[in-house]
């Protein structure tokens, strides 16, 4: 349990510090905002899908540093992949941060993973949820998100995908 709760701050400081696919994407054909306002988390969304496949994503805005890691390795394990595993690692997502997926079982998340933990934290789960659900709200042309009342991506379905 130490290890993987080291991991975890480990890789959530890697991207807070270094975020992958940070910045506006030009040539957006996509794009979402999310907000949170219990932790003040507010980011833009920018994707460009090409057919079905996420051809390019990037992210800006400010964001506590769990928000901005899960948005970092989300850009990054979304990046090349079809609208429809990106969908679907929003559900799983969601599931595994809330825990309803255990992350020992079968499931698409690979390094993501490291967020299992967050649903020891109640308090943090939105944040690390925020960028899944501004994603779903991007591919579905939502345009803006927040995580409060039946907006909440704790308990709201997944269009598209499981959950």
């Amino acid at each position: 349990m130490a290890d993987s709760r080291q991991l975890y701050q480990e890789v959530i400081l890697d991207h807070n510090r270094k975020p992958r696919n940070w910045g506006v994407l030009e040539g957006a054909t996509h794009r979402a905002e999310g907000h949170n306002p219990l932790c003040g988390d507010h980011i833009r969304l920018t994707l460009r899908l090409a057919g079905e496949s996420v051809d390019a994503i990037g992210f800006d805005g400010e964001a506590c540093a769990i928000c901005k890691a899960s948005a970092s390795m989300m850009t990054a394990a979304v990046r090349g992949r079809s609208r429809a595993d990106a969908e679907r690692l929003v559900g799983e997502f969601r599931d595994m941060a809330t825990g309803k997926l255990d992350p020992a079982g079968a499931h698409h998340l690979g390094r993501l993973t490291v967020f299992a933990g967050v649903r020891e934290l109640p308090m943090r789960v939105k944040c690390a949820i925020l960028p899944w659900h501004t994603l779903q709200a991007a591919l579905n042309a939502g345009g803006s998100v927040t995580t409060e009342a039946d907006a909440d991506p704790v308990r709201a379905p997944v269009i598209g995908g499981a959950g």
